[in-house]
């Protein structure tokens, strides 16, 4: 498995992400400037440029939406918008599509009959990007075109960004500065950037210490966050009324089974029915999405500092290695800067992936569960596509 080393960062890296069709990759470093790659060849597509420091955390968009124009017996129009998941091209629907969205009418009590259907537009996946960055603010940006939409000013670093189910709410966590504590804050994403506001429709004052990944948990209905204090939490993110959120705490994790040290990241499932933490304590955690249970534990030699679960076999990677500080007192292999797999069921170590000369610092799968990527602190993208060898691993 040789890797393509993609160089775009001038200091360490973050954080990487993948589109939902895994074919763009978005690096975030220290260097102020997200970066777009080619995942299939590690080309470079463009750059991010707007913020002043380092950029902490991104997310893109990954919702479709088709907008038809209906014809209808008694000559009126309506505009149905209909969420999907999967990629569609604009071709004629079959009979048996129309009356699918004639279905759909009635449910909601429109008894016409369909003559005609026309497909407007197509707006598709990866449209917006959003970062959060140590300059405090978060940008949203236009994919296509690097321009930046709009900012969400804060009063202290913003930490991590993550966009919900359907990208109509974005939650953005801030670190704690001056006498301010961390917080989460959720915004309203517009459909419209002219229409975009930097209000947030809920606040959570966070616990002590800085809060490093803050995700949207099943429907939108909860956030879950973990941090410097070593505790996961699950927050109350749905609206009692039409305006108003709780912000409620709901769980946390005991100290019997919660880690020992701070949590460096967390990491969901394909599924969205489980995730993973990593923390300093050199072990890296599966829980419940849902109700908190500890699943497995996963220990390794070194402080974790990226974990990911595999989209497409029963597999985790957890990276990280020694402090940064200290690298440069030690060679790579005393460092530990491999990319560690485990068996997500057996807990057994399957194997490691080296290169880096120095701690890995992000990693994600690609979508389509045949690749992978690693960002460090040598500031290095390394691209891995699985030779056939690994799907067949015997355990």
């Amino acid at each position: 498995m040789r890797p393509i080393l993609m160089k775009g960062h001038e200091r360490p890296l973050t954080f990487l992400k993948y589109n939902r069709d895994g074919d763009l990759l978005f690096s975030c470093a220290k260097d102020h400037t997200p970066t777009v790659w080619f995942a299939d060849n590690g080309e470079r597509l463009g750059t991010y440029k707007g913020h002043n420091g380092a950029v902490w955390c991104c997310d893109v968009s990954s919702q479709f939406f088709l907008h038809f124009s209906l014809w209808f017996a008694d000559s009126m129009i309506c505009l149905v918008e209909l969420r999907l998941k999967v990629r569609f091209k604009a071709v004629q629907l079959t009979t048996r599509e129309f009356e699918w969205i004639q279905l759909i009418c009635v449910r909601f009590s429109v008894l016409v009959v369909i003559i005609g259907l026309e497909v407007l537009f197509l707006l598709g996946d990866s449209a917006r990007l959003i970062t959060g960055s140590a300059d405090q603010t978060a940008k949203l940006w236009n994919v296509q075109t690097g321009t930046q939409l709009f900012t969400f000013n804060f009063d202290s670093p913003a930490r991590s960004v993550d966009f919900s189910v359907g990208d109509k709410l974005a939650v953005i966590t801030t670190d704690p500065f001056m006498e301010l504590p961390s917080a989460i804050h959720v915004k309203r994403i517009a459909r419209d950037p002219s229409e975009q506001t930097g209000e947030s429709v809920l606040t959570i004052k966070g616990p002590q210490g800085r809060i490093n990944r803050a995700v949207w948990g099943p429907l939108n209905q909860t956030l879950i966050s973990a941090g410097e204090d070593a505790v996961v939490r699950i927050w109350d993110a749905e609206a009692s009324t039409r305006l108003a959120f709780t912000g409620k705490l709901l769980k946390e994790s005991d100290k019997e089974t919660s880690h020992s040290k701070a949590i460096s990241s967390l990491s969901k499932s394909a599924d969205g029915s489980h995730f993973l933490t990593g923390s300093l304590d050199k072990s890296a955690k599966l829980w419940d999405i849902r109700t908190l249970t500890l699943i497995k534990t996963y220990v390794t030699e070194r402080p974790v500092n990226a974990v990911a679960i595999s989209p497409l076999l029963d597999h985790v990677v957890i990276g990280g290695g020694q402090d940064a500080s200290s690298v440069t007192t030690t060679d790579r292999r005393a460092g530990k800067f491999e990319a560690k797999f485990f068996h997500k069921i057996l807990q057994e170590e399957i194997g490691g992936v080296k290169g880096h000369f120095g701690p890995i610092n992000a990693l994600q799968f690609n979508p389509d569960g045949r690749s992978f990527s690693s960002g460090g602190e040598d500031g290095y993208v390394r691209l891995h596509h699985f030779d056939p060898d690994y799907f067949n691993i015997k355990m």
